[in-house]
């Protein structure tokens, strides 16, 4: 009887340190969950950039704003009814001088 109680000693000993020290056992586990719920993030993060990106598709298909807006942000278009002002900042050399800013404008 003594063998079998130091023979089921030793089997539990070997499973708890399976379980707690292996790299297999519950550090594992919590390296897994850690994992999932950085992915989980980050595909919450891509579906919401997929609906962003749906929607500007819907618009561009659509409607002529968002195709007004991509043409100003992008191609630096003007409507021809517009005038472009462009302000230019005072160059570094002229400290001295007093602050002024310059406009360009174009037709």
């Amino acid at each position: 009887m003594k063998w079998l109680a130091a023979a089921l000693a030793v089997a539990v000993i070997l499973l708890q340190y399976r379980m707690w020290i292996s790299a297999d056992g519950v550090r594992e586990v919590e390296r897994l969950k850690h994992a999932v719920a950085t992915q989980r993030v980050e595909n919450e993060q891509l579906v919401e950039r997929n609906q962003q990106l749906a929607a500007e598709v819907r618009d561009l298909k659509t409607g002529m704003d968002a195709l007004e807006e991509r043409a100003r942000s992008d191609l630096g278009m003007i409507a021809r009814n517009e005038t472009f002002y462009q302000v230019v900042p005072a160059r570094p050399s002229d400290a001295g001088a007093a602050p002024t800013t310059r406009i360009a404008a174009a037709r």
